[in-house]
């Protein structure tokens, strides 16, 4: 496994894991993985990361088993909008692999 966001990456192995799809991708999605509309939007308000982050965890990987999201991905690159380096989720679910299971997941150069 690894992340990338959509204006790079442009392999087969990509899987969306943002709300809403790049146009014109046609790779699979994984939706548990999905941020939810309610703190996405009061980042986009606000810019808060640790509260984004917080939210993140509570509402979306709490509900997941850490093994089972790496046995179902672990072939794929994860995809979303934010290039590399800024603050996005694709980062928080390679974090949350690493502290919980010690799956690197590296960012496509």
């Amino acid at each position: 496994m690894q992340t990338s966001y959509f204006a790079k990456y442009k392999h087969p192995d990509g899987v969306n894991i943002a709300i809403k799809p790049a146009p014109g991708f046609s790779g699979p999605s994984y939706p548990a993985l999905y941020p939810k509309w309610s703190f996405l939007k009061k980042y986009k308000d606000d810019g808060d990361e640790y509260a984004y982050t917080l939210a993140y965890h509570e509402q979306v990987l709490g509900n997941l088993d850490p093994q089972e999201v790496w046995n179902d991905l672990k072939d794929h690159t994860l995809l979303c909008w934010e290039k590399s380096g800024k603050f996005c989720h694709r980062r928080i679910v390679a974090d949350w692999l690493k502290k919980t299971i010690g799956a690197n997941v590296p960012e496509v150069a």
